[in-house]
């Protein structure tokens, strides 16, 4: 009798653990899993078909001065070739909204100007911007990148942290308040106004966060001493305009893009996109990526 009331107390205890599902992904784990998938279309079928698979329709590409990417794409097809370039890539840092809607990822990429051959030939970092849709899927609504130096080592993939805990409580998908989106253009026009009147390097250590990326083409990523020093070491006038912001539903997280110019005692000496991350209204990346040079 008691061997008979023991096994039914732990099929009782039991069950209900077995029972149990597993928990539901994140948000934040959802984006990484479609960056991941992302990338892995692009190794599979190539990167012109996983960029039309994962681009939002309003989604924005440089090519080389920003675009509606989806129909730039349509209307720029692939010419033929005997060749399959890759371009592969993972995330190694990622961030998103407390309401869940609106995230980032960031990581290394590698190009090889033929999927069988030996060894890349181009390597750089990106930043992408990721928005949640309707049906709760994932579409990237920016994209920009850096080329640099073959990295000495490798960063490490992007895991979950093990004390993250979402917040996610407001997920809503209407347009976000203009108010905060023009807000946060002011704030990008008023970086951009301290940068003329301050020089860059002072600057930037106003408007930037503690933990900021600064990327810059041909160098590796920088943390906000060395974006410091070497805004410093150039004393040039660097001003930008932003052409577009928008602001997650939680109004925690944004991004701003448009174009910008570095002068030379009156001469302009470089122009190009940039795309910026700002969280609590602190720059939190900063990428810029040169045009190419205009001819005579």
């Amino acid at each position: 009798m008691k061997k008979l009331l023991c096994l039914t107390l732990l099929v009782a205890f039991i069950a209900p653990a077995f029972s149990q599902k597993a928990p539901e992904p994140t948000a934040l784990e959802k984006m990484v899993a479609t960056e991941r998938a992302f990338a892995k279309l692009s190794e599979d079928k190539g990167t012109r078909e996983a960029f039309m698979a994962y681009i939002a329709d309003d989604g924005i590409l440089f090519r080389p001065t920003a675009v509606k990417g989806k129909q730039w794409m349509k209307d720029h097809p692939v010419p033929p070739s005997d060749k399959r370039p890759l371009l592969s890539w993972y995330p190694a840092v990622a961030g998103i909204a407390d309401g869940g809607d609106m995230g980032y990822t960031t990581g290394p990429w590698e190009f090889k100007s033929d999927i069988h051959d030996a060894a890349p030939v181009a390597w750089g970092n990106f930043l992408t911007v990721w928005k949640r849709q309707k049906d709760g899927s994932w579409k990237f609504a920016i994209d920009l990148g850096i080329s640099n130096p073959k990295p000495d080592q490798a960063s490490a993939p992007w895991q979950l942290p093990s004390d993250y805990r979402p917040f996610e409580s407001v997920g809503g998908f209407g347009p976000r308040p203009e108010t905060h989106r023009q807000e946060l253009l002011a704030r990008d026009r008023e970086f951009s106004k301290a940068s003329a009147t301050l020089g860059a390097g002072k600057a930037f250590v106003a408007f930037a966060d503690s933990k900021v990326r600064m990327f810059r083409d041909g160098k590796a990523p920088m943390g906000k001493a060395d974006a410091e020093s070497e805004l410093l070491m150039n004393p040039v006038l660097w001003t930008w305009e932003p052409a577009f912001a928008d602001v997650s539903g939680s109004g925690d997280l944004g991004y701003t893009y448009g174009t910008y110019k570095i002068e030379t005692n009156g001469k302009t000496v470089e122009t190009g996109n940039y795309l910026r991350i700002w969280q609590g209204w602190k720059v939190i990346y900063d990428v810029t990526n040169p045009l190419p040079p205009e001819k005579n």
